[in-house]
């Protein structure tokens, strides 16, 4: 009930065209029914007149009918189109919410999904769910109204017949039901197999490069027929139970029939029964067959639909570990002071990555964090913006725990160029803008200038408009690196963390875009995760963190005044580069 509750609530931005949509169908079954009763008046009562009163007749009761048909058209068209029209809105709104609530949820989530996955639940899924929103209560109430007023006018005409009539359409409901639950599950495990098909997908083309260049097509084929026989398994399964579905329905339509032929013909030879009556009762047997061949397709649809919006509500039922309090506040004008106390952090309450950390970074200063991969570091990085929450302690900016922080507000002042740059499918325009939807263009430019991105743009065809392709594909690396900076300087925040920015770069733009960071860095606190430790020489401070914790910190010349761990790690890059 609940689901259906919730399914419910998507109608009411839209209950005038749901109500008109039910008036509709309303005066669809009317009419629909209404022509076996005209057949029947003239049979009875006008057939058998003058041929003058019959000619009348006729003109007045086919007039009376073609004006209905004339409504008849008006409903059929209203349902047709704005039926549809709604069901598309609803799967809209639907659309919205689900996308509007991942964008909600925290790293965590997406660390634990396949994008491939939730494709599915946003697209094929939700389509499936316009069509229960649009058919399902249409069909069900025409249906109803049909083998209400159906059944009533059988019964006037032959109880008896009608009688046996309803014992058989109740094994009909019987069997419906057997097999709808069988359906349910059936339907639910191919909405699993298609995402599961639709993950690898995702994965063999954004990997495609990958692919091709060890030469493992075949691999990815073999990966892909896999899932797309299970999804086929469960396809045939389906059909299967859907074709004992639908021929025990027809079936049992074909014992209407015959039940109606054998008594009538019975009824009719003891003079118990015209055979006009019969010719009525057929007429009125297709009417309520014909509900019944809608509720037989309306359960096959309706399972589709609920499995569909039962995946939905598993998303929007999936409550975000990450929000803002009740009394949380703006950070305004922030010094850009960071303190961690006492902080301990760890995937999935795990192994511990973080323990026990305490750092005090001023404002205004820059921090290098270096050491071994699987130290932290990243991790020590994505806590401060609040990607993830501490399992211990504290993280403050100018004392504020950031727990009592806007998240908004909070990741506004806090700005973050990575190694891995994401670039979206549009123009290196609108990628850069991404850090000041706002921004003019001459503050565009500007931003590109400061992040040595200018010269190279107006070196392309198109320059500003050039289109980047998917993730960026038609630039190198250095140059959506140098996009990276210009979106973060565009966004100007008073907290700057540089995540390896330069460590897969060649020495030349390792050179210009190390200028910018220089740059950008001025007068901001920044953190610098770093591979390259000669980049970090003129930090303010280093922290050597390992598995252990915070191994030593200090400047560059008395980490290695210390020859410790830092010297260690700068003497085996050293040696490197002489090689």
């Amino acid at each position: 009930m609940k689901i259906l509750q919730k399914f419910i609530s998507y109608y009411k931005p839209y209950k005038g065209m749901f109500y008109m949509d039910m008036f509709c169908a309303f005066m669809l079954s009317l009419i629909d029914l209404a022509f076996p009763v005209m057949v029947s008046f003239m049979v009875n009562n006008i057939y058998t007149r003058s041929q003058s009163e019959i000619l009348k007749y006729v003109i007045l009761i086919g007039t009376g009918l073609f004006l209905m048909y004339i409504v008849r058209y008006f409903c059929q068209y209203y349902i047709t189109s704005w039926g549809h029209i709604m069901g598309a809105r609803m799967e809209a709104d639907m659309r919205s919410d689900i996308f509007s609530h991942l964008q909600r949820l925290s790293f965590s989530y997406y660390d634990n999904t396949n994008t491939g996955k939730l494709m599915s639940r946003i697209v094929t899924d939700l389509f499936d769910i316009s069509e229960l929103a649009h058919h399902g209560p249409e069909d069900l109430f025409i249906s109803l109204l049909k083998i209400i007023g159906s059944f009533v006018i059988l019964m006037s005409i032959d109880a008896r017949i009608t009688t046996i009539l309803f014992l058989i359409t109740l094994f009909m409901i019987y069997s419906s039901y057997f097999y709808n639950k069988k359906m349910k599950s059936v339907f639910k495990n191919n909405r699993e197999k298609i995402a599961s098909v639709n993950a690898q997908i995702q994965d063999s083309l954004s990997g495609i490069r990958v692919v091709k260049s060890f030469s493992n097509e075949h691999i990815e084929n073999k990966k892909f027929e896999k899932g797309n026989d299970a999804f086929l398994k469960t396809k045939e399964n389906s059909y299967a139970i859907m074709g004992k579905f639908f021929s025990m329905n027809g079936f049992f339509q074909g014992i209407l029939y015959l039940s109606v032929v054998i008594l009538g013909g019975i009824f009719i030879s003891n003079g118990n029964f015209q055979a006009k009556d019969l010719m009525v009762y057929i007429l009125y047997i297709n009417i309520f067959l014909n509900p019944i061949d809608k509720l037989v397709n309306f359960t096959e649809q309706y399972q589709r639909g609920i499995t569909g919006f039962e995946r939905f509500l598993e998303v929007i039922n999936t409550h975000p570990d990450i929000v803002d309090k009740k009394d949380a506040i703006d950070l305004k004008a922030p010094k850009g002071e960071i303190t961690l106390e006492n902080v301990s952090f760890s995937y999935d309450n795990k192994n511990s990555v973080l323990e026990n950390i305490s750092i005090n970074i001023k404002a205004g200063k820059t921090v290098a964090i270096v050491g071994p991969s699987g130290s932290g570091k990243t991790t020590f990085c994505s806590i401060i913006p609040r990607f993830y929450e501490v399992d211990k302690g504290s993280v403050k900016i100018d004392g504020i725990d950031i727990r009592d922080i806007k998240i908004k507000s909070l990741r506004s002042n806090i700005g973050i160029v990575q190694q891995d740059v994401y670039m979206f499918a549009g123009t290196i325009k609108e990628n850069i803008a991404y850090g000041n939807p706002k921004a003019t263009d001459e503050q565009i430019i500007e931003a590109a200038k400061m992040a040595n991105a200018h010269e190279f743009i107006m070196g392309l065809e198109e320059g500003y408009d050039t289109y980047v392709g998917e993730r960026g594909v038609k630039l190198s690396g250095g140059q959506k690196q140098r996009i990276s900076i210009a979106r973060v300087f565009l966004k100007n925040p008073q907290i700057l963390i540089l995540d390896e920015a330069t460590s897969a770069l060649d020495n030349e733009s390792e050179r210009l875009i190390q200028r910018s960071l220089e740059l950008l860095s001025k007068n901001r606190t920044t953190i610098v995760i770093a591979h390259r430790l000669s980049t970090i020489r003129n930090a303010d401070e280093i922290i050597v963190l390992t598995d252990e914790g915070i191994k030593e910190r200090g400047n560059h010349d008395e980490l290695i005044n210390s020859k410790g761990e830092y010297m260690r790690l700068y003497n085996m890059q050293f040696e490197q580069a002489l090689v």
